[in-house]
This record gives C-alpha cells, structure tokens and sequence, in this order.
C-alpha cells in the first residue's frame, strides 16, 4: 500500500509482531484483510488485550538497495501506545536479523549477499519514551469481540503465598465426597460441564496432602551427590533459636516426619544448621543451610530450556495450562548411600532427608 510507517519498536522480547489500531487506521486497510483471532494477549505487566484480528501485511525494511521486504502477519490490538508497529521474534527470525542494542542498529542479509542496515532514530527514541504513558495501559475491547471479566484485586492479595494468584472470579466445585477444587466463573456452562468431567474422572491423579503423593521408583530416578573424593565432611556448631523459632522448627520438622520425607539419623558425617526465614505472611519458613555440602559437590551443567522457546511454542494456542509443581521435589528419592549426607539439627534430634530437597545443589538438574 506504500505508507512509510515510524514509530516501530523492535522488541526481542514479544512472541507476537503487534499493529496497533490507530496504525491500522491511518493506513486505511479494508476491514475485510482482518481474519479474527480467538486468542489474549498478556502484556509484561499482566494486562489482558483483545486482539481485533490479524493481517497478512508485506513490509519493507531499508532503503534503496538495502530492502528486504517479508510477509508478516501482525496481530491487530486496540491499546495505548506511543508506537505504531511492535516487531517481535518472528519477524526477526524471519528477517535473519541481528540485533545490537549497543550500536542501535539492526542488521539483516540480503538476497545478492549483501547486508542491509537500520539505524534507530534516537530523537524520536527519546519522544517515543516521553509519550509512552507512565501509568498501568489503559485497555480498548473492541465492541464485537468476546467480553472479558475485569476484576479487581486486592492488593494484599499474592503477599500469603508465591504460587500463581487466580485472575478471576473462582467457585467451589464437588469432584468426590468431601473433596472440592477453584473453577473460574467464565467459563462457558459447556466448557465448564467438560472440565468437571474430566477433574471427576482424574481425581485419583490429585494429592489432597503430602502423604499423597507417591515416590518415584528410585531404580527409575533418584537424586545423586557427587561429592569430590577429597572433600571433608563438615558437621557445622549448633546455632542458637529463640522459643518461638524453636516451635516453628519443631513444627515443620514433624510436618516433614508425618509423610516420610525425613528420618532420624545417629552419628552423621555431614550436619547442617537450619536456617528460619520469615514468610510474608508472618509465618515462618524452614531451610537447610548445605554450603558446605553444596561446595563439595561439583555443578551439573544441565541445560535447561531457554523461556524465549517455551513462550514461542504457546504463542498462537487459544487455550494454556499451567502446573503449580512447587512440591514436586519431595516424590523424587534420594539416593539410599547419600540420605544420611543431607542431615541437619532440630530441636529434638538430627534428620536426614529421604526425598530431594529444594536449595541442594543439581536439584533442579534431576528434576529437569
């Protein structure tokens, strides 16, 4: 259509290339180039933004003999922004780009072997951030579009606990006698029919406490310390706790007795102090202090996925499913000969862990 469009911003960060609607607009695109798109967009901040739909638009970057131009499919929105276009990763990988944020220049190859350049405007850079709204986005849903629920949270809310807090109206639901799970209250009577369904027909898949989960088989997976040969065992003074941290400590040591997670140990090699953290809630937190167990045990490089992956390949899916796997730890074992290794003082006795524990080094290696 040949509009020469400013105001683009190359973000490496976006999953999604974005025109904004006021672009739209202005550049006097038929309505009818809009394919609808069922799906939300979560901003970095959390806001939910309605897509209007998107268009299969050619773009041209460059000038003269340094033009390349892709075909880009951009997500429509209608938002607050002082940009027009949001260019993301798919356009880059698209483009073969690199990125130099230190040069401030984007570089792309071209079809005769060349390379092609764009340089960043820094004035309308510096007037971009200036008109860019300090204040949380304020969100446009367009009137034909699927209604989202706005809810107000409270602020305090997300202080008790770390987990993800619900973004919605939440209920109660039945799925075995005594036994109740949250819902949202958007869901579609249909949708909400089908997903009680299947929590009824799984329930034997859901721990209600910690005694409910079952170990895995440690001749399938067991967590290891490799410990350096020449490392010295260290068994680490007693430290000292007030009354209330010494009921705290007694407390969550029998919550870790309760299920099997520890065992009592006599006569252990490695000992360590507990370490009593206090929770926002103004509850308090047990950890096991392992630096000297963690320093003689070398790093298990894992590679871990890279998050840019794992948000490209839930990019475009209408539907996503989160799992809360924070006490997962506890069902892998660890290795019988290196229980007693991970023992530490309470109040009334020395344990040692029988499962994975949560601050060991390579923990999260295994549980990869």
């Amino acid at each position: 259509m040949g509009y020469n469009v400013k105001r683009v911003l190359v973000d490496q960060g976006s999953s999604t290339d974005i025109l904004f609607w006021e672009a739209f607009v202005r550049m006097k695109i038929p309505s009818n180039r809009l394919v609808p798109y069922t799906g939300t967009l979560i901003g970095f901040a959390g806001d939910q933004v309605v897509a209007r739909g998107y268009a299969d638009l050619e773009t041209t970057f460059g000038q003269g003999s340094q033009m390349k131009t892709v075909t880009i499919r951009y997500l429509v929105v209608n938002a607050q922004s002082s940009y027009n276009i949001l260019i993301g990763r798919p356009t880059l990988n698209k483009l073969g780009a690199i990125v130099s944020t230190s040069h401030l220049k984007v570089k792309y190859p071209l079809p005769n072997g060349d390379v092609g350049v764009l340089k960043v405007d820094q004035e309308v850079a510096r007037k971009c951030y200036e008109d860019n709204p300090k204040a949380r986005r304020r969100l446009y849903t367009a009137p034909a579009e699927k209604h989202i629920h706005s809810v107000e949270l409270d602020p305090r809310m997300g202080q008790l606990d770390h987990r993800p807090t619900p973004a919605e109206d939440v209920k109660e639901v039945e799925v075995m006698e005594g036994r109740n799970v949250k819902i949202g209250t958007s869901l579609t009577p249909e949708d909400e029919e089908r997903l009680v369904r299947v929590l009824k027909d799984n329930v034997s898949a859901f721990a209600w406490h910690s005694s409910d989960m079952p170990n895995i088989d440690p001749d399938f997976l067991c967590h290891k310390l490799a410990i350096f040969p020449r490392a010295k065992a260290v068994i680490q003074k007693r430290r000292k706790f007030g009354e209330e941290k010494r009921r705290a400590i007694a407390e969550e040591t029998q919550k870790l007795v309760m299920p099997g997670h520890v065992r009592e140990i006599q006569y252990p090699t490695w000992l360590a102090n507990v370490v009593m953290v206090r929770k926002s809630s103004g509850k308090w937190r047990m950890c096991t202090d392992f630096t000297d167990l963690n320093k003689a045990c070398p790093k298990d490089s894992y590679t871990l996925p890279n998050i840019d992956c794992l948000v490209d390949g839930a990019s475009g899916y209408e539907l996503l499913s989160f799992l809360d796997a924070f006490p997962g730890f506890n069902q892998i074992p660890m290795h019988p000969a290196d229980e007693d290794k991970t023992a530490f003082i309470a109040d009334q006795a020395n344990f040692c862990y029988r499962v994975m524990l949560f601050g060991i080094k390579n923990a999260g290696a295994t549980y990869q």
